[in-house]
Parts: C-alpha cells; structure tokens; sequence
C-alpha cells in the first residue's frame, strides 16, 4: 500500500501500472496479480486502506476534548508544513482516479464508502460536543456535509487551477485549503461552541 501511494505521488494514475507498484515494492509483478489480480482491485484496496488510515487516527483522538477532535479532522484534510509537494501530486492522482468513478463501480463503491465514513466521523465528534455541552444543538449531519464539502472542493480546486490566477493579484489556487480552513474555523466551529454563543448573547446585552 505505501508502494503504490509513492508510485501514485511518483506517476499519477494515468501513468500507473502493476510493474511500476512492484518495482516501488521491491517485489515480482507476479505478486501483486497473486493477491491483487488487477491494477482495478489493487487500487480498490488502496482506496480502503486510506480509510483505515484515517480512522486510525481519528481513534487515537477519543478522550480528547471535542473541539480538538473536530479540529484535527479539519487539519488531515489540508497540507502538512513539511509536505514537500506530496499532497499535491496525491491530490492530482487521486482526482484522476475519482474520474473513473462514474463509469467504474468498483472505484464508484469504495470511493463513496470512504467519503460517508469521513463525512459520519465528523457528525459523531460534533455529536459528542453537543452531549458535552461544548457545541450547540445543531444538525449534526448537515454540518458534517458541509465541513466535509468544503475542504474537499477547496482540495481540487488547488489540485486543478493552483497558479492560474497568480498574475491577477487574487489569491491562488494553491491557497484554497488553508483558506477555507482559516474560514470553517471562523464561521462554523466557533459558531458551535456555546461558549462563544453565550459571549456574544453577553456582548449583545450589553449593546442594548
């Protein structure tokens, strides 16, 4: 799995075959068709593996206050400081490989499972927070969608027109993460926490 991550950052998915996975492995093609059988599969297990991944470190989390937690999530989904360009050529790879997922069903399934599981981790830590006391009762799964969504678009739209409007004197592309983090952290999770709810009806009070 982690040989075909580097050969996905290496090569893109275009340009991805079972020989390229197995040089990266340091293993025979023969392997790989043995338990894989095709590029197909292999990359459908690929694709779970990433999920396992994520829960894992969501895991790892529980304990944590709900804030945190909520933040974290937001965190595995934008670039890293000691990135070094992978999540860009990832992020291209794998847009290239959720073109497929409309006329492949195999790709179609697991991508989809993947993109409830994170969009349901969200909901359940934002769920927690309202048990806490900690957010506010909102719509647990609305707000998940939208967080989710978010930074989703904000990633391919870095992955696909990142520098195109660097001469325009707008912020580029490649900024569209952070940004829209920055922007989620400012208008949605503090909007949640009934901390800051009961600051502002204070500051309201006193206006009047």
């Amino acid at each position: 799995m982690e040989a075909t991550y580097r050969a996905l950052c290496a090569d893109g998915y275009a340009d991805l075959t079972m020989q390229r996975i197995a040089d990266e492995a340091g293993k025979s093609k023969s392997l790989l068709h043995y338990h894989y059988g095709t590029k197909r599969e292999l990359l459908v297990a690929f694709l779970a593996y990433l999920l396992d991944r994520f829960e894992a470190k969501v895991e790892a989390t529980e304990g944590d206050a709900p804030e945190e937690r909520l933040r974290f999530i937001l965190d595995k989904m934008v670039p890293d400081e000691d990135d070094e360009g992978d999540y860009d050529r990832f992020g291209l790879a794998l847009t290239e490989l959720r073109i497929q997922a409309p006329h492949d069903e195999a790709y179609r399934e697991q991508i989809a499972q993947n993109e409830v599981a994170i969009r349901e981790r969200f909901a359940d830590v934002i769920r927690d927070g309202i048990e806490q006391g900690v957010f506010r009762d909102v719509d647990a799964d609305r707000t998940a969608t939208l967080l989710f969504a978010a930074l989703d678009g904000a990633r391919l739209q870095r992955v696909i027109v990142s520098g195109a409007d660097a001469d325009t004197g707008h912020l580029s592309g490649a900024d569209a993460p952070e940004t829209v983090r920055a922007a989620l952290d400012e208008f949605v999770v503090s909007n949640l926490l009934v901390e800051n709810r009961d600051e502002e009806s204070a500051h309201t009070e006193d206006d009047r």
